[in-house]
């Protein structure tokens, strides 16, 4: 990709950002950072939700080179490259449309990537300019938040360049969801609270415990997602009408491997793909059960009371969008949407350990100051 091409795509990701940076400045809230991060965490999640889309609707190789597509910023100057790959592959990898969802994708993540970038920079400076005791400011966050994206933008042109490797894939989504997490840690410690009570310290343990089990199980969904095994089970409860279906785990969770093969170069067999699904499924009632649990013990607490019951709700939508689409073989919108479930417990679990970890007597309103 040569200098012109890059600096074009550069031009473009500064002009995709600068509309939430308008939103932002010219918003009446006093606190410009904090306004910053939420909208960070907004374009993240929904940065989230078409990286599923991308993926669901094999977008991922749209463009199959990185940064930008066939060495140009957009597809429109890369449109007789596009056009030669279509004609040769009809529904293959490489169509028009499947490339502007490719870099559709590739320039919110530059959004996202200038705005974190941004607030980095205002972040530190205020921060230098109050003598190095703003304690709102969380220069180590802001710093975290542009690391995580640098590695996510990495594993991003990873994810070109291996031609869909599941564990690449996988990671990148994984990545996704801790940056998401992190935005909204950040987020959370910009703003006030009301009065959460001393007895959400007994939730600490549970609620990260709750956290990690949701990670685990989002990569088992990135990894059935990622080797499309979503149909692998087409019943439920049952998985091909028996509780323990002939399943190959072996090559299943073999993690370097390249899609649709084993370590050894062969096709990989179809109880492989049953393994990946039938694990996703069934760790999915632990996930659940104790999730459950934890949003049922928050309810009784004040200050937990609706993040908890918000819990249970997506909660809810989530097992259901997972079992119809199965039932209803895999809708592209239905599938997003399990995606964008997940995205919201990340969020909400967030949340709720953020909040178990500043219980106290008094309400928190040091970010009032600021």
């Amino acid at each position: 990709m040569n200098s012109l091409a890059l600096i074009q795509l550069a031009v473009t990701g500064l002009l995709a950002a600068l509309l939430p940076l308008t939103i932002v400045w010219a918003s009446s809230d006093s606190n410009k950072r904090r306004k910053l991060v939420w909208v960070i965490v907004f374009l993240t999640f929904d940065l989230i939700m078409f990286g599923a889309f991308t993926r669901l609707t094999d977008s991922g190789l749209g463009c199959p080179d990185w940064p930008g597509c066939y060495g140009h910023a957009n597809p429109i100057q890369a449109h007789a490259d596009i056009a030669a790959a279509e004609a040769l592959m009809p529904t293959g990898p490489v169509t028009v449309v499947k490339a502007w969802i490719e870099m559709i994708h590739r320039y919110l993540a530059m959004t996202v990537g200038v705005l974190i970038m941004s607030l980095m920079i205002i972040t530190w400076t205020r921060w230098f300019q109050s003598g190095r005791k703003d304690p709102g400011g969380a220069p180590w966050y802001s710093a975290l938040l542009f690391g995580l994206v640098c590695v996510q933008g990495a594993f991003g042109a990873l994810t070109v360049t291996s031609k869909l490797q599941p564990v690449i894939v996988t990671t990148h989504l994984l990545l996704g969801m801790t940056l998401l997490a992190q935005s909204a840690w950040s987020a959370a410690r910009q703003s006030e609270h009301l009065m959460v009570a001393k007895a959400a310290t007994a939730l600490r343990t549970p609620a990260l415990v709750a956290a990690i089990l949701l990670i685990i199980q989002i990569v088992l969904g990135g990894w059935v997602s990622t080797n499309y095994a979503t149909l692998a089970c087409s019943d439920f409860p049952l998985c091909h009408g028996t509780v323990l279906p002939q399943m190959d785990f072996g090559n299943g969770f073999t993690l370097w491997r390249d899609l649709g093969k084993t370590a050894a170069g062969e096709y990989l067999p179809f109880p492989a793909l049953t393994a990946i699904h039938w694990t996703h499924r069934m760790f999915a009632l632990v996930v659940i059960a104790f999730v459950a649990w934890v949003a049922h013990r928050a309810v009784r607490i004040d200050g937990l009371r609706k993040t908890a019951r918000r819990i249970l709700l997506v909660l809810a939508l989530q097992f259901t969008t997972g079992i119809l689409t199965i039932f209803l073989q895999w809708p592209l919108a239905l599938a997003v949407a399990h995606n964008a479930g997940a995205a919201l417990l990340v969020l909400l679990l967030t949340m709720l350990n953020y909040k178990a970890r500043i219980s106290t007597d008094f309400t928190v309103n040091q970010a009032a100051t600021q």
